[in-house]
């Protein structure tokens, strides 16, 4: 017999009488057409008042339609008791704070060690089965706020949301300088470095991409921003504060263009055009460096995470705390 997940309810209101079951499926439930593919090859994937049907009936005021997905789990990924910090779990969803150091999903080169590892060995100890999806993606030095959904069509649905642009994503970051105006956006088209592809820089033809950020407190070496993404390119709070002269303390990739204007090239330099002079901190080289080597990775926190639930349609918000290395830092930075 097959294992189903618990089913997903809709009650027609008398508005929808007489609507097409596909157009409920589609338009009220937001069900993919991918997935009503599968769905519609499953004995329980789509019934009607406890039924099975075609997608090509009418549906009645007050008629029950409820999608049931079959169980997975992510067979390709090893279990392994790998520990991490749960922010929120139920039925649908699972929010985690992920910790610096940690690649979310195994690739080439890390098939252990990788939070997907540890969630699914999680689920397996508790009996539960899920294939891991998570719904976007954190660098691997970058702490905090990861939403990962326990079923294709919660995925889909927070997918869209993204691609709609209603899903608030904001960060904190520790940066060299004080950006100029205080409150603002970086709106600059993001694309592959051509001659480090594996990079990304500011360029003309780029993608547009385009990131709001706030100065919350400024020091006299540096400033705790808050950023809000409304595009999502790859390494884009990196590149685009880097961009304006003011780069996240601690990254060792996307640094400071004074360390190429000292000479200084322990490190791969900025592949950008040179900001405005002004927008650079006035501190020496050294004073820049000592604030890089302070942290072991660049200052970047997911702290704030927020969507509508999928299936009870509420609005959620998720919040990570400051972690711990970052908060050395800013009292590094006050002191």
């Amino acid at each position: 017999m097959t294992a189903y997940y618990p089913p997903i309810a809709y009650i027609v209101p008398e508005a929808e009488n007489g609507w097409l079951l596909k157009t409920i499926l589609a338009k009220r439930m937001h069900v993919s057409r991918k997935l009503q593919s599968k769905l519609k090859l499953t004995e329980e994937g789509i019934t009607l008042n406890g039924r099975r049907v075609y997608i090509s009936v009418h549906v009645q005021a007050g008629d029950v339609v409820e999608i049931r997905m079959e169980k997975e789990t992510s067979d390709d990924i090893l279990p392994q008791p790998i520990p991490f910090d749960i922010l929120y779990e139920d039925e649908h969803i699972l929010i985690v704070n992920k910790e610096a150091g940690m690649i979310v999903h195994p690739t080439h080169g890390h098939y252990t060690g990788t939070l997907a590892n540890g969630v699914v060995d999680y689920w397996l100890q508790k009996g539960e089965a899920y294939r891991f999806r998570a719904v976007h993606r954190l660098d691997q030095e970058t702490t905090g706020v990861l939403a990962i959904a326990k079923n294709p069509y919660v995925h889909q649905h927070i997918s869209e949301q993204m691609i709609d642009n209603l899903v608030d994503k904001k960060y904190l970051a520790l940066v060299h300088g004080t950006p100029d105006p205080r409150q603002g956006e970086v709106d600059g088209p993001i694309d592959r470095d051509p001659e480090e592809p594996h990079r990304r820089i500011v360029t003309p033809d780029g993608y547009p991409s385009l990131t709001r950020y706030k100065v919350l407190e400024s020091w006299t070496k540096g400033s705790l921003v808050e950023l809000k993404l409304e595009t999502g390119r790859t390494h884009q709070i990196r590149v685009h504060m880097t961009s304006i002269g003011c780069p996240l303390i601690g990254d060792k990739f996307y640094r400071h263009a004074i360390y190429d204007r000292q000479g200084e090239h322990g490190e791969p330099g900025s592949s950008f055009a040179d900001p405005e002079p002004h927008s650079y901190p006035t501190e020496p080289v050294s004073e820049i460096m000592e604030l890089d080597n302070f942290i072991s990775r660049q200052a970047l926190h997911a702290f704030e995470l927020s969507f509508e639930h999928p299936v009870t349609h509420e609005q959620m918000t998720f919040r990570a705390p400051l972690p711990e290395d970052m908060a050395r830092l800013r009292q590094r930075l006050e002191a």
